[in-house]
């Protein structure tokens, strides 16, 4: 009687064994409890039902194992950072990295908060939202007809003092202050700044003609 109930017992576990080769040959598992549990195949691989994984072939795609199957969805990328000046998109990663944030001016990027000078008239900042802000020197117009531009300096300067032309040729070119004779028969002034409108864009003397004069050739001046 006991040799019946041992062989009885062998072959159910015989049989247990085929059942569980075959369900493993099938794609199927069985839970703690017995049940029978799908699994998900993506990437080359198997999932069992709970596990997260991205597909190789979209990164940015992230899939869940079901008993139903894979339920997928795709990930949303945020939005970068105003003052981001340098992007990094990896293979690997579904969404572009901020790898540096700045100001770029005219091709030269600065940091958050730096003040910095791009030429003799600007004075800039980089302000948080990524944006150079700056301020540019309102330079007075310069008292004379050939000003320079010393380096280093915004605005320009007067290196003979100021002058003016004698008339709408500009050829000619005397300093301000005293009248001056230009010929024998004309005497001119430039405007100097104790005149009205002084120097906001007349650059030209004031002349007196005397009457009924020639021109001395060679001319000479009167004092």
């Amino acid at each position: 009687m006991a040799f019946r109930v041992r062989l009885s017992l062998e072959r159910r576990i015989r049989t247990a064994v085929l059942a569980l080769l075959l369900c493993a040959q099938a794609g199927f598992g069985f839970s703690v409890a017995g049940q029978q549990e799908s699994t998900c195949e993506a990437n080359g691989s198997i999932y069992f039902v709970g596990e997260w994984y991205f597909l190789d072939s979209d990164h940015c795609t992230q899939c869940e194992c079901t008993t139903e199957g894979s339920a997928c969805s795709r990930t949303e990328c945020t939005s970068l950072p105003a003052a981001c000046i340098h992007v990094s998109h990896y293979p690997t990663d579904c969404c572009p990295r901020c790898e540096k944030i700045g100001c770029e001016y005219r091709g030269v990027v600065y940091e958050l908060g730096q003040n910095f000078q791009p030429s003799e008239c600007e004075q800039c900042t980089c302000d948080s939202d990524g944006i150079a802000r700056c301020l540019v020197a309102d330079c007075a117009p310069p008292p004379c007809v050939n000003p320079i531009y010393q380096p280093g300096k915004c605005c320009p300067e007067c290196k003979d003092g100021p002058n003016c032309y004698v008339n709408a040729s500009r050829t000619q070119v005397i300093p301000a202050g005293e009248p001056i004779w230009v010929d024998s028969c004309t005497k001119c002034r430039c405007h100097d700044g104790q005149d009205a409108g002084y120097w906001e864009g007349n650059r030209l003397a004031t002349c007196s003609r005397l009457k009924n004069c020639t021109p001395e050739q060679p001319s000479a001046q009167k004092n």
